[in-house]
């Protein structure tokens, strides 16, 4: 049969047992399963990303993704709708899709989603450094309707780019605070904001924080097990700063927002 005798003597003596390889693909698999457990959200590169962090293995995404099919592993998303409209007459679309940046707070994104717990509706409305995917503000509030987490959001951007030598491009959708003369009036005279808005129902206009919307909150419910959280306003200061400091992102090759900022040389 064209086999050499010590060939044919480790099979025999391997014969019914894993080789190595096959012993790594199962201990993989495991890991992913575990980790998918934690993170049921997240598809295969992001799981497998996790495990070389925290182990130093070095394998390919293709065999995590083997190993993710054989197990049945799968990011358990939705998916949403495509619209269009108009422009707003004051603030046009000036990003237009153009999204590349090279420095922090070049662009700035802003939105208000809202979060059901224990039968309350809260508003969370939070700040989005295109960058480095970095929430550089975020404020939650249980009453409908308050304007009070736009502006506390708006003066924190403020500060931080007080001594900014270049502008900030703010886009943000046309909600009735973003379009009210009250919230331009509380940035008038500070010409190191630029303003920008979506079109009118077109959240594909501001895709980088409308794609995150769903899944923060996905994450929040399936992995952060949001329905047994007490104090929702805690829940979402340590929330971000997981996102900040410990979340690995796609975009930044895996590495987390705080830490993809420093490594490009801004502290």
């Amino acid at each position: 049969m064209s086999v050499n005798r010590s060939g044919y003597y480790k099979w025999l003596a391997r014969k019914g047992k894993p080789n190595r390889y096959e012993q790594d693909r199962a201990i993989l698999t495991q890991l992913l399963m575990e980790q998918h457990k934690k993170h049921k959200t997240k598809g295969y590169h992001y799981l497998a990303n996790l495990i070389r962090n925290e182990t130093g293995w070095v394998f390919s995404d293709n065999l995590a993704h083997k190993c993710c099919k054989y197990a049945g592993i799968r990011s358990k998303t939705n998916r949403g709708r495509k619209y269009a409209g108009r422009e707003h007459i004051k603030f046009p679309n000036i990003i237009n899709g153009h999204w590349n940046v090279t420095k922090p707070l070049e662009v700035v994104v802003s939105d208000m989603t809202c979060i059901k717990h224990k039968g309350i509706k809260w508003e969370w409305t939070y700040l989005l450094d295109v960058f480095n995917n970095e929430i550089i503000a975020s404020s939650i509030t249980r009453k409908a309707g308050s304007s009070l987490p736009y502006y506390h959001c708006l003066d924190v951007l403020i500060e931080k780019t007080r001594e900014q030598t270049y502008p900030v491009t703010l886009h943000t959708d046309q909600g009735s605070v973003y379009s009210s003369s009250g919230f331009y009036q509380a940035h008038k005279n500070y010409t190191n904001i630029k303003r920008s808005m979506s079109r009118v129902g077109t959240p594909t206009d501001n895709p980088i924080i409308e794609s995150l919307n769903g899944w923060i909150k996905e994450e929040m419910r399936k992995d952060f097990n949001l329905r047994n959280v007490e104090n929702l306003p805690l829940f979402i200061e340590n929330y971000v700063h997981y996102f900040n400091n410990e979340r690995l992102s796609y975009k930044l090759n895996y590495k987390t927002p705080v830490q993809y900022r420093i490594e490009q040389g801004f502290e």
